[in-house]
């Protein structure tokens, strides 16, 4: 099946509000594209439209987890984190509130939006901020996970999902454990790290890399703050060359995280694949996958380049 991480959120939240009466959705007049309008349908007394004003709805968000309960806070990632950095860090991270928030549209596959609209550091800068967890899920399945697991655990959670359908990697019975990263498929000698929607581009690069003998160990990192520093070294140590591949700059995200885990530990090369120090720019999402090179075929091609 092929679904949107952003969709699998909004279902997973009208379950999470209709069971918990603690749970409360705000959103910033975004609610029909970051889906959180499928919770105010199933409860609509406990959600709130904030309007266009990221900083007052975090502000809000804070007050409620103040006062008991559990928001969820939503709009596109690139105002979500960018807008409201200093109310994520003064309001909610500084004193741990039990906020979450979700950025949706994130990466360049918000497409025709273009540069204004496309989060490529929203990772790291809210990684940046002590405190803060943040989750990246690849699918449907582990986004629903991630909402409840969000849900019962305490302090501020960001959420990253995204605009375009992606397909399963994971079935609806999968059991996660977001305290470990999880090789969704185990190779021998080379290991990329990805997350979000890149986990389904390096599968489909490790299918057509099999076919040129290259047997790609593929890790599923959803979880990128606190990540699972001992199975990352586990997976350094035991693999001969790591590539990384995100959907964001690859300063200060996952592969510079990877890095940072590689010099103190496993000190090696890593090479990285993303956004490199550069803006997108407008344009239909699968195209804008292709010329950066992180759709399946060009996450196998830069390997593949590497590796020669």
């Amino acid at each position: 099946m092929v679904k949107a991480t952003r969709e699998a959120y909004g279902e997973a939240l009208a379950e999470l509000v209709k069971e918990n009466a603690k749970v409360v959705v705000l959103d910033a007049d975004v609610a029909g594209s970051t889906k959180s309008a499928i919770a105010q349908k199933a409860v609509p007394e406990r959600f709130f439209d904030m309007g266009i004003a990221e900083a007052d709805m975090i502000g809000h968000a804070a007050g409620l987890a103040a006062s008991g309960y559990i928001p969820f806070a939503s709009s596109f990632a690139m105002f979500a984190t960018g807008r409201a950095w200093e109310q994520i860090r003064n309001s909610l991270a500084y004193p741990q509130l039990n906020v979450k928030v979700c950025g949706s549209h994130a990466g360049i596959t918000v497409g025709e939006d273009g540069e204004s609209h496309q989060a490529i550091e929203d990772i790291a800068i809210i990684r940046a901020i002590p405190g803060m967890r943040i989750m990246v899920p690849a699918d449907a399945a582990e986004t629903k996970a991630v909402v409840k697991y969000a849900a019962r655990i305490k302090g501020p959670v960001y959420i990253r999902t995204g605009r375009v359908g992606v397909a399963d990697v994971y079935d609806d019975n999968k059991h996660f454990d977001f305290s470990k990263i999880n090789a969704v498929r185990k190779g021998t000698k080379v290991a990329v790290f990805a997350c979000g929607i890149m986990v389904s581009a390096a599968l489909q690069a490790a299918e057509i890399l099999k076919v040129k003998g290259i047997d790609l160990t593929v890790v599923d990192v959803c979880c990128i703050k606190p990540i699972d520093e001992e199975g990352v070294v586990e997976v350094l140590k035991n693999h001969d060359e790591i590539f990384t591949v995100e959907e964001h700059n690859v300063i200060g995200g996952l592969g510079g995280l990877i890095c940072e885990i590689a010099s103190e530990r496993v000190p090696r090369p890593i090479h990285r694949m993303g956004m490199k120090d550069r803006f997108a720019e407008s344009g239909p999402w699968k195209d804008l996958l292709v010329k950066y090179g992180l759709d399946g075929d060009g996450v196998a091609k830069e390997i593949l380049e590497h590796l020669k």
